[in-house]
């Protein structure tokens, strides 16, 4: 006689490991659980560079805080990665693509300016990691790219998106996050933010949210919601796939059964493995 599947006792929880499962429970397995390695995204690199560019950004004077100053630091941070990952330059099939991948960059950190007056700017917070524990829930974790207090008090979270804004009917990824991001800071503050903005530097567009706090517990709920069916499907151990167009940019294909692979059998300490997600 089998054994039932044993507890599984779950702790923590970010944006994008909620999406992940969100998006398939399978590949949340694939990346939490059996933690298998991914080759490095160009995209997703380049996010990061830009991120780092913006963030080191408001450590000048306001003054300086020029075009030229932030494309000046665009290079530091591109050795500063390559010192910290060293396969990183694999993404490039030759020198041509690298500098074109940086030319991206350089073009996304141009947009920024469109957007906002850097200069003008005071953040109270920058690239914050925040632990917030929900009652009778999981650990929120995530990194919050910048909290803006005005001198009135207001209080602006804002989300730097490096892609292109999404239409419409597919905002939902996009709201949740920067939603997850405001239940954080509401629960660690006591505050509910006045305002949750997203910059998209792919096409310049900027969405905001001025969420009330009905607004601020119907996200919560969400959360929690999504926390449940991760725990249950943690204790069930039926991490199935879920087929829609992003599969086309999968990593993990050939180990899925919905297109003729097999998942590797659970690794035995999956029972403390399960949910130690990286921060968004």
């Amino acid at each position: 006689m089998s054994s039932a599947p044993s507890p599984v006792p779950l702790r923590a929880l970010s944006p994008s490991r909620a999406t992940d499962f969100m998006q398939c429970p399978l590949l949340f397995r694939f990346r939490v659980i059996d933690r298998i390695p991914e080759p490095p995204s160009p995209a997703a690199r380049r996010g990061t560079l830009v991120h780092a560019v913006l963030e080191k950004l408001f450590e000048l004077p306001a003054e300086s805080r020029t075009p030229d100053a932030a494309l000046a630091l665009l290079e530091p941070q591109w050795e500063r990665m390559r010192e910290q990952e060293p396969d990183v330059e694999a993404m490039f099939p030759d020198a041509e693509a690298l500098a074109a991948w940086l030319e991206e960059a350089r073009a996304l950190v141009r947009r920024y300016f469109d957007l906002e007056s850097p200069q003008r700017l005071e953040p109270q917070q920058r690239e914050v990691r925040l632990e917030v524990p929900l009652e009778s829930g999981p650990l929120l974790l995530g990194y919050v790219d910048r909290v803006d207090v005005a001198p009135t008090g207001q209080v602006r979270i804002v989300d730097y998106k490096t892609g292109k804004s999404p239409a419409p009917r597919y905002e939902d990824k996009a709201r949740f996050q920067i939603f997850f991001y405001g239940v954080m800071v509401w629960r660690e503050t006591g505050r509910v933010p006045d305002r949750l903005q997203l910059l998209y530097l792919g096409d310049g567009a900027v969405r905001w949210y001025d969420p009330t706090e009905e607004e601020m517990r119907n996200a919560e709920a969400h959360i929690r919601a999504v926390w449940d069916t991760i725990v249950e499907t943690a204790r069930t151990g039926r991490w199935l796939p879920r087929r829609s167009p992003l599969c086309n940019w999968c990593d993990h294909r050939a180990l899925c059964p919905a297109f003729g692979g097999t998942p590797p059998p659970l690794p035995p300490q999956a029972a403390q493995d399960v949910v130690k997600p990286l921060a968004s």
